[in-house]
């Protein structure tokens, strides 16, 4: 791989300084009292170990583990039971992920399905208003309407049974010392929940925890325990995971769901107690001498990221100048060929076909990499017809319409014996649905689903509503292997510019020479649907002139990734997690 040395790429690690301190440095948290979190360390060293999360006090709670000789299963669990606590607007109980694991004992690659589901009484009118058109996107989503079945817990437990080595109740102790003994808000909490303002009110439970006695927002160091929390841990360490599934936890879920008086929901205790993970078959496919795996279907991340990767290389991507706008107008029309694709056919693969195989079939993309041969793609970008797995065509998707504004966290780790991971969780947006029950908030799934049921052609949309039903995600836990080994793991929080953010990572790194912690780093370009988004107040905005001179229309935006990422190599692990955020890098 030869070393980038552009203009733009040097501009680019000065927008973003590396930092470069060492992941043994990070400081065990006090147990017996208020915890603050340790400083974060966005890039380190280990030997055999190591573990990168999004708060500095999850990343500990999974070394701690790590170094008691825990799989990076057992690490996951500690790091998401924290990470719903003090990061409570991404990820927790009350929603759901995707997990990627490379077990090194039998060289197998497997992933865990832990989406959240539609009600059973749900159906495809549910994000309709009176008129017949969509509900507007908050009006959707404060309130039961938009909450699905939780699956955290279901997955981690999925996981720990066939991966973990320390009891759970070892696993839950971090999170449920921090909830009781207290932890200082982060900055970037207590930012989160001053925007927020009169959408975390709607719920009395919720506005109870996150202002203070005067009516304000918390500030940041201020001391926050969660109790509650604490107990609804207890409660599944001494029953296991029924006893958030069954019982009393599982109908106040439903309570506060159906109750809420503004926006109430369908959700039922049948709908807990039958939700399943269901453990799926990876998509992989080559890109740059490596292949590149991750979560299928109902995840569009990994499959597009895999279109768009073969699409570049097809047309010449690697005699492009690295981060010239070529190389990007190249990267946006095929990201606009994919994102063309994923609208029109991805969804929930036990519920609609998704023809998975089809979509990154070599001739297929041989098809659809001409349309990249003449000037950049005008207008509206038409999706292809792949082959199906099990047949001939079947009838057109519909065009829907997914908001996606999620809030997300990821997580990577890799443990002493060579097991690696790759998960992404999710509350949805960020508070999720603002509802708070048991210590937790719930999610608001649901409005990963299309709000339209059917396009104005009358056919059905992929991603509509069903009750039962798990929405399209993009959420990319990645792993990259070299010769039949894993070099990297990695992922992003974002909606559905998750997939440019971990696409563009992996084409800095694996493609352009990049350091990891430079890829992770690096200033942000996107396209989706035709504008090209340029991250504002950062080097990216010096192509700006460039593209539009191309033809596209280019927006500067806020583009608040949060990547995660683990290298492995022959001196050991190489972690990176971006400055955007609180990530840390911790290992031995």
């Amino acid at each position: 791989m030869r070393l980038a040395t552009t203009a733009f790429l040097l501009l680019a690690l000065i927008a973003f300084p590396v930092a470069a301190r060492q992941a043994s440095d990070v400081v065990a948290p006090e147990a017996n009292g208020p915890t603050t979190a340790p400083d974060g360390h966005q890039a380190g060293t280990a030997k055999s170990f190591m573990v990168v999360a999004a708060h500095p006090l999850a990343a500990e709670a999974g070394r701690a583990v790590l170094a008691e000789g825990g799989s990076a299963v057992d690490a996951l669990v500690a790091v998401q039971l924290v990470l719903g606590l003090v990061e409570p607007q991404s990820s927790g109980l009350g929603g759901g992920g995707f997990l990627l694991h490379w077990s090194a004992e039998d060289g197998q690659l497997t992933s865990f399905d832990g989406r959240e589901t539609a009600p059973a009484a749900a159906g495809p009118d549910l994000f309709l208003a009176p008129g017949g058109g969509p509900l507007p996107f908050f009006q959707a989503v404060v309130g039961g309407r938009s909450v699905g079945t939780p699956a955290t817990l279901r997955l981690l437990e999925a996981a720990h049974r066939r991966q973990g080595r320390l009891p759970f109740a070892r696993l839950a102790a971090p999170a449920i010392a921090l909830a009781e003994g207290g932890f200082a808000v982060s900055p970037r909490l207590a930012h989160l929940i001053a925007l927020e303002g009169d959408r975390l009110r709607h719920d009395p439970e919720a506005a109870a925890y996150f202002f203070d006695g005067a009516s304000k927002p918390l500030a940041p160091g201020a001391i926050l325990r969660n109790p509650a929390y604490a107990e609804t841990l207890r409660r599944v360490v001494a029953d296991g995971t029924d006893a958030f599934y069954e019982g009393e936890i599982a109908h106040d879920i439903v309570a506060k769901v159906r109750s809420d008086t503004a926006n109430p929901g369908l959700l039922a205790e049948s709908d807990l107690e039958s939700y399943a993970v269901i453990e799926r078959e990876p998509v992989c496919g080559p890109a740059f001498g490596y292949r590149v795996c991750g979560m299928g279907p109902p995840s569009s991340g990994p499959l597009a990221i895999l279109q768009i990767l073969a699409l570049i290389e097809a047309k010449g991507f690697a005699a492009l100048a690295p981060g010239s706008a070529a190389a990007w107008r190249l990267i946006g029309d095929a990201s606009r060929l994919a994102f063309a694709d994923r609208e029109r056919w991805l969804g929930d693969p036990d519920r609609v076909d998704v023809p998975a195989d089809g979509l990154i079939a070599p001739g297929y993309l041989a098809h659809r990499a001409r349309l990249l041969d003449g000037p950049v793609l005008p207008g509206p970008v038409p999706s292809g017809t792949p082959g199906f797995d099990h047949g001939a065509l079947r009838p057109l998707p519909g065009l829907g319409l997914t908001p996606e504004l999620p809030s997300t966290t990821h997580v990577v780790i890799r443990d002493a014996a060579g097991n690696l991971l790759s998960y992404t969780g999710t509350i949805e947006n960020g508070f999720g649905s603002r509802l708070m029950v048991h210590g937790f908030l719930l999610n608001n799934e649901l409005t990963d689903f299309s709000f339209l049921p059917v396009d104005a052609s009358g056919n059905a949309v992929a991603n509509r509503v069903e009750g039962g039903k798990r929405p399209r995600s993009s959420m990319s836990p990645v792993i990259v292997f070299r010769d039949e080994t894993p070099v990297l793991a990695i992922g992003s929080p974002g909606g559905s510019r998750i997939i440019g953010f971990v696409l563009q990572a992996l084409i800095g790194r694996l493609a352009w020479g990049m350091t990891l912690q430079e890829a992770l780093a690096a200033p942000h370009l996107l396209n989706r649907f035709g504008p090209f988004e340029v991250e504002a107040g950062t080097a990216a905005t010096a192509l700006a002139p460039d593209l539009g001179a191309l033809g596209y229309k280019v927006e500067a935006l806020d583009l608040n990734s949060g990547l995660a990422a683990i290298e492995i190599g022959p001196r050991g692990l190489i972690g990176a997690a971006d400055p955007r955020r609180e990530g840390t890098v911790a290992g031995d």
